[in-house]
């Protein structure tokens, strides 16, 4: 019974999924080379890996569930209000990191992140699909930059989301 149960954690990890780690912010920020690029007042900052077997569908499931996540806390002071019921602002950063691989050694694998010709792209959806259901523009870090990232995490609220989820 054991090594069923290891094996199928071990089978959820293989698979390929896009990825978001998301913090409910009273603020946040992107600074490059010492110019703040994007800021944010009440809402959520986004980091998002992308991995090459990421589709459209994974893009408009994500970003209706972070959109539709009901984390904010009402009168009664129970999360139960959605970034768009507060009229919250959103901070998007692309993030490959995410998708470190530590199984091997101390030094991290990136292998599983895609490259740029394809995640730009799926970034930028992303951006669009969550600008499209918030109903207003996000910010934004950029795409394979140095960024200093600074916030504020209100509660602390910080919850992880692999798109291949839906299908469990």
């Amino acid at each position: 019974m054991k090594c069923r149960h290891h094996f199928f954690i071990l089978a959820i990890e293989n698979i390929d999924k896009m990825r978001v780690v998301l913090q409910r912010v009273s603020n946040a920020s992107v600074t490059i080379e010492g110019e703040i690029v994007a800021e944010t007042g009440r809402g959520l900052l986004i980091l998002v890996g992308i991995e090459d077997d990421d589709t459209l569908e994974d893009i408009d499931w994500l970003a209706a569930k972070i959109i539709q996540l009901r984390i904010f806390d009402d009168e009664n002071g129970v999360m139960n209000l959605s970034v768009k019921d507060v009229d919250g602002e959103i901070l998007i950063v692309s993030q490959f990191t995410l998708h470190a691989s530590t199984k091997k050694g101390n030094r991290p694998s990136y292998i599983r992140a895609s490259k740029p010709g394809f995640a730009i792209p799926m970034y930028e959806k992303f951006i669009q699909k969550t600008e499209e259901l918030l109903g207003k523009k996000v910010g934004t870090g950029r795409f394979g930059a140095m960024m200093e990232v600074a916030l504020v995490n209100d509660g602390p609220v910080t919850i992880i989301i692999d798109s291949k989820q839906k299908d469990f």
